[in-house]
């Protein structure tokens, strides 16, 4: 728990003898700071630990979407779903839109403010066993009920792809679809774009403003069907006492308490260069081992879409004429 590292911590840099707790206000700065380096990781690409899959299905000839803990209530890019929690377990019995996803908030009724889902235990998310159990950060009693799910707000889009149902005689074809890539565009590009009311068959371009509270997503062209995945950075979470439970891999508890120490030192008035060189390569050294460890390939290098003169197509051409 956020109490542990903060102790120890404070021990480190001499703030504490062996044995001694921290004093309620000492305990609060020190939480403080934890916070404020989670924040910090959040930003640092191969620091974050796993990637969050949104799926959100587009509505026809809408082009604009909310993401957020806070969202409009409208067009909210979100999960709806039947469940129920006991305790810190989270059971779900049903997904009526959407999917689940590390992190999300949830709302419901008899749900207490500000439940997030912090791991997964039976249940994966995604498209794979949605149904199944999930860990939740606070414990409480809910009944079977509704439950909205909102992702997120992530700092930026990694990629993403466009799922198009498939049919056989006019009908639907179960568990049938292709998925097309979705060029993830940045604002000037969006702004090139001369007339972004064109309608298209599914969406092939996104653009996304982060904003400041929820974010803004904008497709294009304007679709008629087709459910988007983006993939995005899982952001660390906040803690909200000294007192919850951590679910990070192995190795961010270490990394937590050094780096706490590190930034720590100034406050107490730690100034011996032997004890500041030992903290900042312990530190140093537990975020470099995580940083390896997250590390991604380097993807194959390629042409943005509109460089591409023979480009291969898609199947769109047959629900627009050819005037795609």
């Amino acid at each position: 728990m956020p109490f542990d590292i903060v102790s120890r911590a404070l021990k480190d840099i001499g703030a504490l003898e062996a044995g001694e707790t921290p004093t309620p206000d000492a305990a609060l700065d020190a939480f403080e700071m934890l916070n404020d380096i989670i924040d910090q990781w959040s930003n640092e690409n191969m620091m974050v630990f796993n990637v969050t899959e949104i799926i959100c299905p587009v509505i026809s000839g809408q082009t604009q979407y909310t993401i957020g803990p806070n969202p409009s209530t409208q067009n909210f890019i979100g999960a709806s779903f039947t469940g129920s929690i006991s305790g810190t377990t989270l059971t779900v019995t049903g997904i009526l839109s959407g999917a689940l996803a590390q992190g999300q908030t949830l709302s419901g009724t008899g749900i207490t403010a500000g439940t997030k889902i912090t791991q997964f235990l039976s249940g994966a998310g995604g498209n794979i066993n949605e149904t199944g159990t999930y860990q939740v950060n606070i414990n409480q009693t809910v009944a079977s009920t509704t439950i909205t799910g909102y992702y997120q707000k992530p700092l930026n889009i990694d990629s993403a792809f466009v799922r198009v149902n498939t049919t056989s005689n006019g009908q639907p074809i179960t568990g049938g679809g292709l998925d097309y890539p979705m060029s993830v565009l940045e604002l000037h590009s969006y702004q090139m774009i001369g007339l972004k009311t064109l309608s298209g068959p599914w969406p092939k371009a996104v653009y996304y403003n982060p904003g400041s509270d929820s974010g803004n997503l904008f497709i294009w062209p304007s679709p008629s069907q087709g459910e988007m995945h983006l993939f995005v950075n899982t952001l660390f979470s906040r803690y909200e006492s000294l007192y919850e439970d951590l679910f990070l891999p192995q190795g961010y508890s270490m990394a937590l308490r050094w780096c706490l120490a590190e930034r720590l030192m100034p406050m107490y008035g730690k100034a011996s260069p032997t004890q500041i060189a030992m903290i900042q390569t312990f530190a140093g050294q537990a975020k470099a081992t995580l940083k390896r460890t997250n590390m991604s390939p380097l993807q194959v290098a390629r042409y943005p879409d509109a460089l591409l003169v023979n480009k291969a197509k898609d199947a769109g051409w047959i629900l627009t004429g050819g005037f795609v």
